[in-house]
């Protein structure tokens, strides 16, 4: 049964992964969401059911159109593949239970947000909007701790960019993020949240500029590593924590 279980929310992730790669390449560019059905952004032949497959489409065409042979983006099957396999691991770590639930919602926000803000370096109010309600009613009903640590878990999340925004190092999209991630995460949780991102930012630029992929001084987002370190934290946060005060005692 757990096994069925599992079959299943994987191909959930993958369905919803394929939306949802909807949802953050086309509301960041003000675009309906229905309208116009799914097609080649380069020939604008609409696509047919054989064509939207998760990753199997992607796969058997070969990375293109099968219309005009223009390279598809590979962020399409990545979305799909990612919010997939996140889904089955939320599963396997909480089960159908409430925190599963918020890790469910967690995945899906941080799936859309990285995509969004790869393609178009910004992350969308209306994306942040549309989660708020759904993760803080989710968070009163299944509190890890006591409240006022979500609380102070979003205040920090969102205070510790300001700085950086007022820099101009930074966009206040990432400040919003970061403040509702810091919402679900909660507090100490939240501070790991931003040591892994700023590692996994720093780490992977290095290599990007190493590999002259991205130039110096070059912008990169940084809304992926702060979801990537949510999810991290979200599910084994304690355990690091623990880990190092053990360590450091």
């Amino acid at each position: 049964m757990t096994m069925f279980i599992a079959s299943y929310i994987t191909l959930l992730g993958l369905t919803l992964g394929s939306f949802y790669n909807v949802v953050a390449l086309r509301v960041p560019a003000k675009e309906s969401l229905l309208n116009p059905p799914s097609h080649c952004p380069n020939c604008n032949t609409r696509l047919k059911a054989r064509d939207l497959f998760p990753v199997i489409s992607y796969l058997l065409s070969g990375g293109k159109c099968r219309y005009c042979g223009t390279r598809v983006s590979p962020l399409y099957p990545l979305g799909e593949a990612a919010t997939g396999l996140l889904f089955l691991w939320v599963y396997m770590q909480f089960g159908l239970t409430g925190k599963g639930i918020l890790g469910f919602i967690l995945v899906s926000l941080a799936v859309i947000v990285t995509i969004a803000d790869l393609k178009y370096m910004l992350i969308p109010n209306k994306v942040l909007l549309f989660f708020l309600p759904i993760l803080l009613i989710l968070v009163l009903l299944f509190p890890e701790g006591p409240l006022w640590h979500h609380l102070l878990g979003a205040v920090l999340g969102g205070g510790v960019l300001i700085p950086f925004v007022l820099l101009g190092g930074m966009g206040a999209g990432d400040v919003k993020l970061f403040a509702l991630l810091g919402l679900v995460i909660g507090f100490p949780n939240v501070i790991l949240v931003f040591l892994m991102a700023c590692l996994l930012g720093s780490v992977v630029g290095g290599l990007l500029m190493l590999l002259g992929i991205i130039k110096r001084k070059q912008p990169v987002p940084f809304g992926p590593w702060l979801a990537i370190g949510a999810l991290i934290s979200y599910g084994y946060g304690s355990h690091i924590i623990g880990a190092y005060l053990s360590l450091i005692g």
